[in-house]
């Protein structure tokens, strides 16, 4: 099964400094129906204006993932981290027993982002925090794991993540297809961050979302340039 979920149908704030689209309940948007999928529990869609962004506060027990689509986003936290990830790369932050943290948008230009939340699979432990450039070219054509709960993917350079979940980029050409093999019992959430593509026979717009569940294999077909973004969780 492939549900679109369409841009236009996301939750939506306006904050002034931040344009957010929510893919499940956050904050102020409540739907009983978009709680999360599986042990995916939040997908934001975020646009952070120059020289703003969220100022410190606090979380625990989320795997809290950023997936930069252009400008760059610059990190601070209470562990005394401090980084900034540019466009098509990813920061990973575990909360575990307590953190804060700032997010910044320092540049120029509006800096566009997915924050993604997993919850793990034990609550607790130290909280930690990284980030790794994930160039675009070497996506090409195939999914890449970019975060993972999996020992063998992270030896592989996968960021680490403490959940039952992998979080995977590829990017394709217009024409292109890909498969990817879902093992039983498990589910994904895929939305392109650029392009029109096809999942299964469902057709996808730019920043559409795709819940996919009960089949073995999702096949992404690219009717132009894509670049995908695709959660697998338990």
């Amino acid at each position: 099964m492939v549900e679109r979920r369409a841009f236009e149908s996301l939750g939506a704030a306006d904050h002034g400094w931040l344009k957010a689209r929510h893919h499940f309940s956050f904050a102020s948007y409540y739907d009983p129906d978009r709680m999360g999928w599986g042990s995916l529990r939040v997908w934001n869609d975020d646009e952070i204006a120059p020289n703003s962004g969220f100022p410190p506060h606090p979380h625990q027990n989320m795997e809290i993932i950023t997936y930069v689509r252009s400008g760059a986003i610059t990190h601070q936290d209470s562990m005394g981290n401090v980084g900034r990830t540019e466009a098509g790369d990813v920061q990973v932050m575990s909360a575990g027993t307590g953190v804060r943290h700032a997010e910044y948008n320092l540049e120029p230009e509006a800096t566009r982002i997915f924050q993604i939340w997993i919850e793990p699979t034990r609550a607790g432990g130290a909280p930690s925090w990284g980030a790794k450039p994930f160039p675009k070219g070497a996506r090409s054509g195939r999914f890449v794991t970019l975060a993972s709960g999996f020992a063998e993917e992270i030896e592989a350079g996968a960021l680490p993540i403490r959940a039952d979940a992998r979080v995977l980029g590829a990017t394709l050409k217009a024409g292109e297809s890909i498969d990817y093999p879902l093992a039983a019992g498990r589910r994904a959430y895929l939305v392109p961050a650029s392009g029109r593509v096809t999942v299964g026979n469902v057709d996808l717009a730019a920043r559409d979302g795709a819940a996919i569940s009960d089949i073995d294999s999702v096949r992404v077909t690219a009717h132009e340039d894509a670049e995908l973004v695709m959660v697998d969780v338990a």
